[in-house]
């Protein structure tokens, strides 16, 4: 039953624009949830998905029941979850799809505008990534604080939905300087450290050359990765307040001392399962 939701969603073009297909998965959360609206969304990076499982008295929804594209990339699942942190209904989703599978941007980003059209607010991304500023390093947890897209790929190219957002959305504060305020707050009572950087998008599937990481610090860069630059852009274009966290999983090539692995990404981000665990435990209630 809930199968034949998302084929329709898929399969069937005649059924409208991109915001009728948002509002179908929208209003198909909220008959799963009995929740009415949810006030902010996480999406959960490489190798962090297990967050998700670990939530007490949540619902979870495969992405297959949501019409969310489902992902296969190492390291992320195909479910969502919606849970109560404090007063504030968050919907957790637990993988993410990326440009590097092949997908279309609409495609990579519509798990989030979905959650904006239920309601969502306040978007975390989280994301594992590499470390390419002189003092950020495996196993450090990085709030972001800006990005350099030279992807040359915008999610938000061709014909604009105004009902989605402007022609021309201002990105001078992508990364909300608000919350990332409430992430080092929250990690302080947590006796966790945070640091910044600005995070460099390249949409991948290959890691970086030791001169593009070069570049990447010519140009301001602390983190290199292959995601959330696109859902930061159209979280911003539907007016909603973004928190990029990254989890710093190896040194960028040309300063990493052996080959960069994926298998690297996954076992740093479980490494840091715990910490990331009570980082976020502490932010969503107070958001």
């Amino acid at each position: 039953m809930f199968g034949e939701f998302a084929e329709l969603l898929e399969n069937v073009p005649a059924m409208g624009s991109l915001y009728d297909r948002l509002q179908m998965t929208a209003r198909r959360i909220e008959a799963l949830t009995g929740a009415s609206t949810h006030d902010a969304v996480v999406v959960l990076g490489s190798g962090l998905s297990r967050y998700g499982a670990q939530l007490a008295d949540s619902v979870a929804m495969p992405y297959s029941d949501l019409g969310i594209p489902i992902p296969h990339a190492a390291g992320h699942s195909a479910l969502a979850y919606s849970a109560l942190f404090g007063k504030n209904r968050i919907l957790v989703l637990a993988g993410r799809v990326h440009a590097y599978e092949g997908h279309p941007m609409e495609a990579v980003t519509y798990s989030v505008r979905a959650a904006l059209v239920a309601g969502a607010r306040n978007v975390i991304l989280t994301n594992a990534a590499g470390g390419c500023g002189d003092d950020i390093l495996p196993g450090d947890l990085v709030t972001l604080t800006d990005h350099l897209n030279m992807s040359g790929i915008s999610p938000l190219m061709g014909e604009n939905d105004e009902r989605l957002g402007p022609r021309f959305p201002d990105m001078t504060d992508v990364y909300s300087p608000l919350l990332r305020q409430k992430a080092h707050a929250a990690a302080h009572e947590v006796g966790l450290h945070l640091k910044e950087a600005v995070y460099f998008w390249w949409h991948g599937p290959m890691f970086e050359t030791p001169a593009e990481v070069r570049m990447a610090r010519a140009l301001g860069a602390g983190l290199v990765g292959m995601s959330t630059v696109p859902e930061a852009t159209v979280a911003r274009h539907m007016g909603a307040e973004v928190l990029g966290l990254s989890l710093c999983t190896n040194r960028a090539a040309g300063l990493a001392t052996g080959r960069l692995s994926s298998d690297e990404v996954i076992a740093e981000a479980g490494a840091a399962a715990e910490r990331f665990a009570a980082l976020l435990d502490g932010l969503l209630p107070a958001l």
